[in-house]
C-alpha cells in the first residue's frame, strides 16, 4: 500500500503503473478527440525536430569541409542551407511548445476536475481530512500543485523520452558508419590486430551507461526527499493561512509570539528537508556537470586517431563528434531527467494516495456501518445506533428514537457525550458506528453547524448557499435578512467583501437562521447554532422560525434551559467525566413545552 501521507515513494515499476492509472482515464474519455489531435501534432513535431537534427549533422560535414578546403563559394552555399534549416527549426520549436502547452492545460483541467469531484463527494472532504486511518494531509495542494506537476512532468518526460529514443535510432546508424573500424592490437602479439567496427558507437554506449549508473546511485535519495518537501511546504503554507484566517483571535489573545514559534517550527522542517535536498543535488551536480563537460571533448578525442591518420576530413570529424553527442545525449537522458523523475515519482505517490483515500471513502459509504435508508413516511427513526467520535472511539448507544414530522426536539447532554456525532450520523458523515437510521421519505433536510461557513462572494450568495442566488426572489432574500435581525446589511446584499470578517460570530449565526427562513426546509437540524447569541436574540430567532414555519420539524442541540420552551420534547444523552466507554443515550426525560 502507498503511505497515505505520501512519505514512501513507490518503486519505479509501481510508479509507472500508478502513473498510467492516473493518466489512462483522460485518454480513454470519449470527448478527448482534440487532446489526441494535439498529442499527434506534438509527436509529429518532435519527430520533425529529430529529422532536422539529422540534416544539421550532414550540414556539419559539408560546412567544415568547405572551411578545410578554403572553398568560399561552398561556404556561402552552406550558410544559405543553414539559414533555411534554422528557419524551419524555429517554426517547429515554437509550435511544438505552443501545442504542448495547449495539451497540458486541457489535461490539467480534466485531472483537476476529476480529483475535485472525488473530493467533493458527499462528506468525503470531511472524512478524509479528520484524524485517523486514511487521513490525507493538504488535499488542496494535491488537487492544485500535484495535479499540475504530474501533467507537466508526464508530458515533458514522455516527449523527452520519445525524442531521446528516436534520436538514438537515427544517429546510431550515422555514428556506426562514420566510425569505421578501429584496429586494436591483440594482447601478446603486437603484429596482430582486431578491427572493432563502429567503435564510436560502443564508446558512446559505454560512456552513457556508466554515467546513468552513477547518477542513479547518487540521486536515489531525491525521490523520498522531494515527496517530503512537498508535504512540509504545504504544512508551512497551511499554517500561514490559519494565521491569516484567525488573525483577530490571535491578536486578542496576544498570540503572535506563539504563532511565530509555530511558523518557525514549520519552516525548520522545510529548511531541514531542503538541506537534505541540496546536499543530494550537490553530489549529483558534481557528477553531472563534470560528465557534461567531458562529453564536449570526449568524442573528438575518441575520433582523433582516424582524423590524424587521414581516414576522415575535418567535416567528418565534426559530424562524428556531433553524432556522438546526439547518441550520448539520448542514452544519457536518464541522467538529465533524474531530478524531474524523482519529483514525478513523489507526485504520483501523493496523487495516488489521495485518489485511493477518496475511493476507499466511497466504498466505505456503500458498506457503511450505520445504514441509511428512506422511510415510506415523513419520519426519522434511529434503530440500535452506536455513535463514534471522528477518531473511531465509541461515544454513545441509542437503543431507539423516533421523530415525526412537525416535532420540535431539544437534544441535551454534557460536552463530548455524542450530540454532534448524532447530527453527523444523521447527515451521513459518520465514518464508523453501527445501527440503522431511517430518513424521511421526502428529505428536505437542512443542517446548521455551530460554526457557520460563509463562502467567498456576496451576502446574497451566502444566503442562497449552496444554491445559486438567482433561485430566490429578491424580496424573499430581503425579508429573510430582516426577520433574522440583519436589516442593517440589506443595502449591501450584493457587496463582495470578506463577510466572514465583517460579521460578528453572533451575526453569522443570525445569517444561518436567515438561510433557514429563505430555504424553508421541512426538517431543520440546529447544532448549537445560537451559542454565540444572547438569550433574547436566541428567543427572537426561534419565535420567528416557528411563526414563519409552524410545520417545520426542528431538532436542536443545546445546553441552555432557555431553549426548552421552543421544543415539545427534550432528549438527553447522558454522560459525564466518569461515564463508561459506551454510555447509554436515553429519551426517558420528556418535557412538555409551554407556549
Amino acid at each position: 500500500m502507498i503511505d497515505p501521507a505520501g512519505h514512501r515513494a513507490p518503486g519505479i515499476a509501481r510508479a509507472l503503473s500508478d502513473g498510467w492509472s492516473l493518466a489512462a482515464p483522460f485518454w480513454r474519455a470519449r470527448d478527448q478527440r482534440r487532446a489526441w489531435a494535439l498529442l499527434a501534432a506534438v509527436v509529429g513535431l518532435t519527430l520533425s525536430t529529430v529529422w532536422l537534427n539529422v540534416r544539421f549533422s550532414a550540414w556539419n560535414n559539408s560546412f567544415y569541409n568547405t572551411l578545410q578546403n578554403h572553398d568560399l563559394s561552398g561556404f556561402s552555399t552552406q550558410l544559405a542551407v543553414f539559414g533555411g534549416l534554422a528557419a524551419v527549426f524555429i517554426v517547429v520549436a515554437v509550435y511544438r511548445q505552443y501545442l504542448q502547452q495547449l495539451l497540458f492545460m486541457r489535461w490539467r483541467g480534466w485531472l483537476t476536475e476529476h480529483l475535485a469531484q472525488a473530493w467533493l463527494e458527499p462528506g468525503t472532504a470531511y472524512r478524509i481530512g479528520i484524524d485517523g486511518v486514511g487521513r490525507i494531509d493538504n488535499p488542496d495542494q494535491r488537487i492544485s500543485e500535484d495535479a499540475r506537476g504530474f501533467v507537466s512532468s508526464t508530458l515533458e518526460l514522455g516527449f523527452g523520452l520519445l525524442n531521446a529514443s528516436v534520436t538514438l535510432l537515427s544517429f546510431a546508424g550515422i555514428l556506426w558508419t562514420l566510425s569505421g573500424s578501429l584496429p586494436i592490437p591483440w594482447p601478446g602479439d603486437a603484429a596482430k590486430t582486431v578491427a572493432v567496427p563502429g567503435y564510436m558507437l560502443w564508446v558512446a554506449v559505454s560512456y552513457s551507461l556508466f554515467g546513468t549508473w552513477v547518477a542513479h546511485r547518487l540521486g536515489r535519495p531525491l525521490v523520498g526527499l522531494n515527496g517530503e518537501q512537498q508535504r512540509v511546504e504545504a504544512d508551512f503554507r497551511y499554517t500561514l493561512v490559519q494565521v491569516r484566517d484567525h488573525a483577530e483571535a490571535i491578536a486578542l489573545a496576544r498570540g503572535e509570539a506563539r504563532e511565530g514559534r509555530r511558523l518557525r517550527d514549520r519552516f525548520d522542517a522545510v529548511r531541514a528537508n531542503w538541506s537534505g535536498l541540496i546536499r543530494t543535488t550537490k553530489r549529483l551536480t558534481w557528477f553531472s556537470a563534470g560528465y557534461g563537460q567531458l562529453a564536449n571533448v570526449f568524442p573528438i578525442l575518441a575520433a582523433a586517431p582516424r582524423y590524424f591518420s587521414g581516414s576522415i576530413q575535418l567535416g567528418g570529424l565534426m559530424q562524428t563528434a556531433q553524432a556522438f553527442g546526439q547518441v550520448q545525449g539520448a542514452l544519457s537522458w536518464f541522467i538529465d531527467a533524474y531530478p524531474r523523475l524523482a519529483e514525478w515519482r513523489a507526485t504520483v505517490s501523493r496523487l495516488k494516495a489521495f485518489e485511493a483515500a477518496c475511493e476507499h471513502d466511497r466504498t466505505a459509504r456503500a458498506g457503511r456501518a450505520i445504514e441509511l435508508s428512506l422511510s415510506s413516511r415523513d419520519e426519522l427513526r434511529l434503530d440500535r445506533v452506536t455513535l463514534d467520535a471522528p477518531d473511531g472511539q465509541p461515544l454513545a448507544r441509542v437503543p431507539g428514537a423516533y421523530f415525526e414530522a412537525g416535532d420540535r426536539v431539544l437534544i441535551t447532554g454534557p460536552s463530548g457525550a455524542g450530540k454532534s456525532s448524532l447530527m453527523r450520523s444523521i447527515a451521513g458523515l459518520a465514518r464508523s458506528g453501527s445501527g440503522r437510521i431511517v430518513l424521511p421519505a421526502n428529505p428536505g433536510l437542512m443542517f446548521v453547524p455551530q460554526r457557520p461557513y460563509l463562502a467567498e462572494g456576496s451576502l446574497r450568495e451566502a444566503l442562497a448557499y449552496p444554491l445559486d442566488a438567482s433561485k430566490f426572489d429578491a424580496q424573499a432574500v430581503t425579508d429573510a435578512l430582516l426577520q433574522a435581525g440583519l436589516g442593517r446589511h440589506v443595502e449591501r446584499l450584493d457587496a463582495r467583501v470578506g463577510w466572514g470578517a465583517v460579521l460578528s460570530p453572533g451575526e453569522q449565526q443570525r445569517l444561518q437562521f436567515a438561510r433557514a427562513l429563505l430555504h424553508r426546509p421541512d426538517w431543520l437540524f440546529l447544532d448549537e447554532s445560537s451559542s454565540a447569541l444572547d438569550e433574547a436574540a436566541e428567543r427572537e430567532l426561534y419565535q420567528v422560525l416557528i411563526a414563519k414555519r409552524p410545520s417545520m420539524t426542528i431538532v436542536s442541540v443545546g445546553h441552555r434551559r432557555s431553549l426548552r420552551p421552543f421544543h415539545d420534547r427534550e432528549w438527553s444523552i447522558q454522560g459525564g467525566g466518569d461515564r463508561p466507554a459506551v454510555p447509554t443515550c436515553s429519551a426517558d426525560s420528556v418535557l412538555t413545552a409551554t407556549a
